[in-house]
């Protein structure tokens, strides 16, 4: 049923109510009910159909009400996402692109003058932003199949994207029973597990790598394990592991732990939170 087919219900159903009722009873009770006790007899009757009947009505009516603002605030997210990718994408996509023509060309005419390796530091660094650009643009236009379906679930599917264009090659075991994740935290959250697969893929040089999500209500954790090289010395301090200091920094502003074990042969970076 509409939600306007649903107020005119409630617009309809008392007064047809009185109108059959008074038609009964003048047709039909006349003799039988005195003018005092239908009189009173009706503002009853009305009130035990607006109490069965109308209270349901009133309740289907603020259901579709809420699922209409959802929709409305579903669209509003989806097309604030999608100009945001849009703009990424002609402004900052482009200008990379273009950063990146000119050093092609800036290395070619500095061949043989010594400074070949500065050149392909700042390549390489082009490189990885403008990796990190169109991954940002990819989960900004990415929409689940179903819009019906629940944020967890959501959260999941941009999960398995996330890894199949950093490390295909992972395993995913998610099992998060009943964990909600407002669009703030997924897309933090998003972040940090972005940042931890592309550390995996860059330095790791790991076999075997695992995105495992588990908890409840009270308690969830999420961490990336991998079997690669490991980190030297203290990795939120080495000089070109900036990502994972910013990484532990979104944690702790959205009240998350974040602990980063790693030696030869097993690494772990986990983020979760116990609720009090």
């Amino acid at each position: 049923m509409s939600y306007k087919q649903i107020k005119w219900m409630i617009l309809l159903i008392p007064t047809f109510t009185v109108g059959i009722w008074e038609y009964i009873r003048h047709q039909f009770l006349m003799p039988y009910l005195s003018m005092d006790a239908g009189n009173w007899l009706t503002p009853v009757i009305v009130y035990l159909v607006s109490v069965t009947l109308l209270s349901r009505l009133f309740h289907m009516l603020e259901g579709a009400r809420a699922a209409l603002e959802q929709e409305r605030a579903a669209k509003a997210a989806l097309e604030a996402r999608d100009q945001l990718a849009r703009e990424l994408h002609d402004g900052i996509s482009q200008s990379l692109f273009l950063l990146s023509v000119k050093t092609d060309k800036a290395g070619r005419s500095l061949a043989g003058s010594g400074h070949e390796h500065e050149i392909q530091e700042i390549q390489k660094t082009v490189h990885e932003v403008n990796t990190y650009v169109r991954q940002a643009i990819a989960q900004l236009r990415f929409v689940p199949s179903s819009t019906v379906t629940s944020e967890i679930i959501s959260l999941h599917a941009q999960v398995e994207v996330l890894v199949k264009e950093t490390v295909p090659d992972a395993q995913i075991y998610w099992d998060l029973r009943g964990v909600t994740f407002s669009a703030k935290e997924q897309v933090e959250l998003l972040a940090c597990i972005r940042e931890g697969l592309l550390n995996v893929r860059k330095h790791a040089q790991a076999t075997h790598v695992q995105v495992h999500a588990e908890g409840n209500p009270i308690a969830w954790f999420i961490y990336i394990q991998d079997n690669g090289n490991g980190l030297r010395g203290d990795p939120l301090h080495l000089k070109d592991r900036y990502g994972l200091r910013i990484t532990k920094e979104r944690a702790a502003e959205m009240g998350w732990s974040f602990t980063l074990d790693s030696r030869p042969g097993h690494t772990r970076m986990t983020i979760g939170k116990e609720h009090a």
